[in-house]
């Protein structure tokens, strides 16, 4: 499996545009995080799977998916209902509820993944307003290998981010 995760473009729309065009194709699917902006109904969204943040004020989003990509079952949320900047508990109970190996949210615009209780929580950070210790507009790429899962964070020039490569070994 190998998907693209972004949050928090802000009325960006170029952005996910250049996104699809870069990756339409090469990933399995494409993860926005929330706080798009833009209408449900935008054409983006095609190519992308968005959910609702705090900024989205169309009621149509949904604010949480669970799809099976590949071989892997993944959760997205906008991480303002699941009190993300305080702590990942209740965002790892959902994904457990879930039955989720990912757990994949925005609203914080710092990135940052970690392994919690065999569940791979990511933040792929701001692609428009970076905060926290790397100030760098940023997506991630999320890829799987067997037992092993691999984080790549990209800036908006779609060049790898080096020191924050991950690799991760999941329990069986």
């Amino acid at each position: 499996m190998k998907v693209l995760v972004v949050s928090d473009n802000h009325g960006d729309r170029d952005v996910l545009v250049d996104l699809i065009k870069q990756y339409k194709g090469k990933v399995d699917a494409m993860i926005h995080c929330g706080d798009s902006e833009l209408e449900a109904s935008d054409s983006v969204w095609q190519e992308m799977m968005p959910v609702k943040g705090n900024t989205d004020f169309d009621q149509s989003y949904l604010t949480e998916r669970v799809e099976t990509i590949g071989k892997e079952r993944i959760m997205w949320v906008h991480g303002h209902l699941h009190d993300v900047k305080n702590s990942m508990q209740t965002l790892v109970q959902a994904a457990k509820n879930a039955q989720a190996g990912f757990a994949f949210f925005g609203h914080t615009h710092e990135l940052g993944v970690e392994m919690i209780e065999n569940i791979l929580v990511l933040n792929p950070g701001s692609i428009l307003l970076p905060r926290g210790a790397h100030k760098v507009k940023t997506y991630a790429l999320v890829e799987t290998d067997g037992q092993l899962v691999h984080v790549t964070y990209y800036n908006r020039l779609h060049q790898p981010i080096v020191e924050l490569k991950r690799t991760f070994t999941r329990s069986k």
